[in-house]
């Protein structure tokens, strides 16, 4: 029988909300100097953060997740591994000044996007799918806040984070908060080794494997690939 989040991959494409990000949060022109310097980038900025979206559910090994964590092959196991890469890129965009957290509006857009995208492909009734949303999102809110605690904290603090929200507090195996703790780690000192000015003008991220061949090995981002207009 075929993965859920195989199925889930196979009908849904990314890639159609493209030509939406001309009309995604316009810049009115009378906020100032910042708004107008921000409309010229805005596009590429929009582009970037489809890009970054994209990377956190196609560049995710989901089936790993499921085998390691021994999570459930469903859609809430799908969302609470989205959610963790979306926090990453979301706590190292920040980093970047305005542009940065222009950004990350755009990628959590793209993400309730996809959310509610997956959620009529399964088939899920309407009015059950936008009670199911509004209780998606104040999870979300409340795991953001979770995981910035953490990542700020030592160890402990983090693992208390990821039983809370990502194991639901069902976690009763320590090696499982060891191996997402570990993860967590390695992937946010990953994104803060590459170049912010790249990561705003490509969006392009690799994660690293839940379970390193090498744990000795240390990777390096690789430069990225963009023309003059950051495409």
């Amino acid at each position: 029988m075929a993965l859920l989040v195989r199925v889930l991959r196979n009908q849904t494409s990314i890639s159609q909300w493209i030509p939406v990000c001309s009309r995604l949060l316009p810049v009115s022109p009378t906020q100032g100097l910042w708004s107008r310097a921000l409309s010229g980038t805005s596009q590429k900025i929009k582009i970037a953060a489809l890009r970054m979206y994209t990377s956190c559910v196609e560049k995710t090994d989901f089936e790993e997740f499921f085998l390691r964590c021994q999570m459930p092959d469903t859609f809430n196991s799908w969302f609470l591994i989205t959610l963790l890469h979306v926090w990453m890129c979301l706590v190292r965009m920040k980093q970047e000044g305005r542009s940065g957290k222009y950004m990350c509006r755009i990628i959590v857009h793209f993400m309730w996007e996809d959310v509610e995208q997956r959620g009529r492909v399964m088939g899920v009734n309407s009015y059950v799918l936008k009670k199911n949303m509004i209780l998606m999102t104040n999870n979300f809110y409340a795991a953001i806040l979770g995981y910035d605690e953490g990542i700020l904290s030592d160890d402990h603090g983090l693992a208390a984070a990821l039983w809370r929200t990502f194991f639901n507090q069902k976690c009763e195996d320590p090696r499982q908060l060891e191996l997402l703790v570990e993860y967590v780690r390695k992937q946010m000192q990953y994104l803060d080794s590459m170049n912010g000015e790249d990561l705003l003008l490509t969006g392009e991220v690799n994660w690293r494997p839940l379970v390193e061949k090498n744990p000795q090995s240390i990777l390096k981002p690789h430069a990225p690939t963009y023309n003059d207009e950051g495409l």
